[in-house]
């Protein structure tokens, strides 16, 4: 376990950090946009937490978990000497994408099919929600650009893409089941 009685200690101050293999780079970097931008979502998990209940609250809960485990993963360069590596590392696994997949299902099977897109609203909870889902689709962006420069985990974008998906429909389910979903009306302010 890391203790971190110190939390400053400037070695950043010259605009540089270090990556779990202590490589140093710059804090613009590809790789640090893409976790940094993970740590955003993460956040914004916390928010969506303090207005859900029961079973969400629980997934948000474990998602939290699985976006520092992501974190760490892109954090982590050099995948391919993942065998060979002195530590196990840390990276996300096809089985946190398909328990994505299996809540999602689950939670859609009650929703109304949409016939129309919807608006980001409704309740406090769901507007959370799709902000965690647009914060997702961007961390998306930036591990998709990472893997076009550098290798990366494949199932670092499986994870985002699903989990993107599953803060949609779980926007509609605390949107007391897509009853208060706000459609959006095509060319209504014209």
């Amino acid at each position: 376990m890391v203790v971190l009685n110190k939390i400053y200690t400037r070695a950043g101050d010259d605009g540089r950090t270090a990556l779990v293999s202590g490589d140093r780079v710059d804090k613009h970097s590809t790789r640090v946009t893409a976790y940094g931008t993970v740590d955003e979502l993460n956040a914004v998990l916390g928010l969506a937490r303090l207005d859900v209940e029961g079973d969400i609250a629980a997934a948000l809960g474990r998602i939290q978990n699985d976006l520092f485990d992501l974190g760490a993963d892109l954090a982590t360069p050099d995948i391919e000497n993942d065998a060979t590596a002195q530590y196990p590392r840390l990276r996300i696994v096809a089985a946190q994408v398909d328990r994505l997949e299996r809540e999602i299902d689950a939670m859609n099977e009650n929703l109304e099919p949409l016939r129309s897109f919807i608006l980001p609203g409704g309740t406090r909870a769901a507007a959370h929600l799709h902000l965690a889902r647009t914060v997702c689709r961007r961390a998306e962006r930036h591990v998709v650009a990472l893997a076009a420069s550098e290798p990366t985990n494949p199932e670092a974008v499986r994870f985002l893409n699903r989990l993107s998906d599953w803060f949609f429909v779980a926007g509609r389910i605390v949107n007391d089941g897509g009853r208060a979903d706000v459609l959006w009306v095509p060319g209504a302010n014209r």
